[in-house]
């Protein structure tokens, strides 16, 4: 029986740049940084208040896990905001979005009331896009 997700990955077209966003844009925490060849590493960030979780920054290298025309097919797509990737809670989704935007993240629609609660989405520095979420007491998880 499996009992808990640990690890899930974003594809990202640069480590280093994606490492800056999640780090200091977002106010993740490094986890780990280890070589897997000579240019990129298995890189993992995990949101402040969820060290129990980590997301793997995923590099869309040829040669490593791709073939050359994969990888041109695949940072195209991720380039073309293609993929959305998750949501990120909050407790103030009002004030979250004044510092995220504050810190040059790229958000697609401002906070808005849903039936869940008020949601606004951003994309990271490759183009995948988030859903950041405050929830209703009715749909806390």
């Amino acid at each position: 029986m499996i009992t808990r997700l640990t690890h899930a990955s974003v594809y990202v077209l640069d480590q280093e740049s994606a490492h800056d966003f999640y780090v200091n844009k977002l106010g993740f925490t490094e986890k780990m940084k280890v070589p897997i060849s000579d240019d990129a590493f298995w890189l993992t960030v995990s949101p402040k208040d969820q060290q129990d979780f980590e997301l793997t920054l995923m590099p869309i290298n040829k040669g490593g896990m791709f073939n050359s025309e994969v990888a041109k097919n695949l940072s195209d797509l991720v380039r073309k905001g293609t993929f959305g990737i998750g949501v990120f809670e909050c407790m103030d989704v009002y004030a979250t979005y004044q510092e995220l935007k504050g810190k040059g993240v790229e958000f697609t629609k401002e906070p808005k009331e849903q039936f869940y609660g008020i949601e606004a989405m951003f994309k990271d520095d490759s183009g995948n896009w988030f859903s950041l979420t405050q929830y209703n007491e009715e749909h806390k998880i």
